[in-house]
């Protein structure tokens, strides 16, 4: 089942338009709050929680912070209240106007008194979208530094609802419970980071003015099974073209993932001083040297494979765009699955034409900043937009890696698999040769977000004994373990 992804702004409108039909606002409030404290009750007591402090702020989110604590402290829980002055909202008023009625205690600021086994984080809602001043700064370090298990009621306070970037900090909670739906912000930029186990508080009606930005690609993918009368040119043939003479390994990965991956063939157009090194690691690959084909020899190798990853390991010198203009004006000319990656984005922003349909680019944050003209950390401040921007730019097919891997193809994708032990050299390579692998065998009948989502899961494959040291090298048996499954 798809599940879809939302700016703030539009579920906030969402939510006025109930209102609008005369719906209660504060009973909306109660009714959010009763449903987070039925999600909490068990996870509580599956933790042996018994001390909760609940930190609220000014507005309805610390409403929704009140009320969780009446809830709390009805189940048999302890509970105490640390806020700030109240801000303007009715609703606000009422909630903590319960909360005293129950006999919660409300303590003034976040010098807590006692060390608790949960903090709930009411500080912030979605409509956040400034930096924080010291003084909040200060209050959410604060939080982060307490040893107790940390939930976020709505987004993570300080973390930006659409673009994942902390305002410039932000709780790091390990569990979030988001209202009513998904919002970007939970899932790219750093959201990893901050946002824990992500449940949706989805007590709301859906109308038919709200519209998704984005969809969650599935972690749960299975490739069709082969036939049993398929031989090895039933399995497209892949061509992988880069390898500057000072540069091997980019190739060689993608190579061998593209088999590992499934392709029936596979071709390597690189400098022939890579040669011996590649035959001796994968004898099935087959070569040629890029500095010995002619216009027509590249057309006639174009004209005999199925998909072709281009700019691995190219460079970016006098030859290196010597032979960007060889090749990419034939490859653009081609009915070929094309993913450039690397350098020939480079060349592509240096020399930029729209790109056809089943061209698949593969940036990093750095390499989207130069195709955009802008910088890495304009890119990292709205991920989002940026991969818009590349395909207005350029057109084709986009994928903005990163921690929340972004995919643009007939709408908009968002990763969620994938680690950080992935934050290595060669993992591009490892991608674009999947790329080109999966769509010589299965054309339109993949999607790349689906290949992004394998590449992230045999990422994850290998980071299960462990993070830290994980190599590109390795990816090639996780991927054969994750598009076998």
């Amino acid at each position: 089942m798809r599940q879809s992804v939302y700016h703030s702004q539009d579920i906030q409108a969402w939510e006025q338009r109930w209102f609008g039909q005369q719906n209660s606002s504060y009973g909306l409030m109660k009714q959010v709050a009763w449903t987070i404290a039925q999600r909490l009750i068990p996870i509580f007591q599956n933790k042996d929680i018994q001390q909760i402090a609940i930190c609220c702020g000014k507005g309805n989110n610390a409403g929704d912070g009140y009320l969780v604590a009446k809830y709390l402290l009805q189940a048999g829980f302890i509970v105490d209240i640390y806020a700030v002055e109240l801000g303007s909202s009715l609703d606000l008023y009422q909630a903590e106007i319960e909360a005293r009625e129950a006999d919660l205690k409300i303590t003034s600021g976040f010098a807590f008194h006692s060390q608790y086994d949960v903090y709930i984080d009411a500080l912030f809602g979605i409509g956040l979208n400034r930096e924080l001043n010291d003084q909040w700064q200060a209050v959410i370090h604060n939080i982060n530094a307490q040893t107790g298990l940390k939930i976020a009621l709505d987004i993570p306070s300080g973390l930006n609802a659409n673009t994942g970037q902390p305002l410039p900090c932000a709780i790091k909670a390990d569990y979030t419970l988001t209202v009513f739906g998904l919002k970007a912000g939970l899932f790219t930029g750093q959201a990893k980071e901050f946002c824990g186990q992500i449940q949706v508080i989805d007590i709301l009606p859906i109308d038919q003015e709200l519209k998704p930005i984005a969809q969650l690609s599935s972690n749960k993918l299975s490739l069709p099974q082969r036939q049993a009368f398929g031989h090895k040119g039933s399995y497209g043939h892949v061509l992988i073209v880069g390898g500057h003479a000072e540069m091997g390994g980019a190739v060689m990965m993608a190579a061998e993932v593209a088999f590992h991956a499934g392709a029936g063939k596979v071709t390597v157009v690189c400098d022939a001083k890579h040669h011996t090194a590649i035959l001796a690691r994968a004898p099935n690959i087959m070569l040629r040297d890029i500095n010995a084909l002619s216009t027509a020899d590249i057309q006639a190798v174009i004209t005999h494979v199925d998909a072709v990853s281009f700019g691995m390991g190219l460079g970016r010198d006098d030859w290196a765009k010597q032979q960007f203009q060889n090749w990419f004006p034939l490859i653009q000319q081609s009915s070929l699955e094309t993913v450039l990656d690397a350098d020939a984005l480079w060349f592509l922003a240096i020399f930029p034409e729209p790109l056809k349909v089943n061209s698949y680019a593969t940036p990093h944050p750095g390499e989207a900043a130069k195709l955009l003209g802008i910088t890495t950390q304009e890119v990292e401040a709205d991920r989002i937009n940026a991969v818009h921007q590349l395909q207005k730019k350029y057109a084709g097919q986009w994928v903005l890696k990163g921690a929340g891997s972004l995919i643009i193809e007939d709408q908009l994708w968002i990763c969620t698999a994938g680690n950080a032990g992935m934050g290595t050299g060669g993992m591009g390579d490892v991608l674009a040769g999947m790329i080109a692998s999966l769509k010589a065998q299965f054309h339109q009948n993949i999607h790349v977000h689906e290949i992004v989502t394998l590449h992230a899961l045999a990422g994850d494959y290998l980071a299960q004994q462990g993070m830290r040291g994980l190599q590109a090298q390795d990816m090639a048996q996780a991927v054969y373990q994750v598009v076998n499954q």
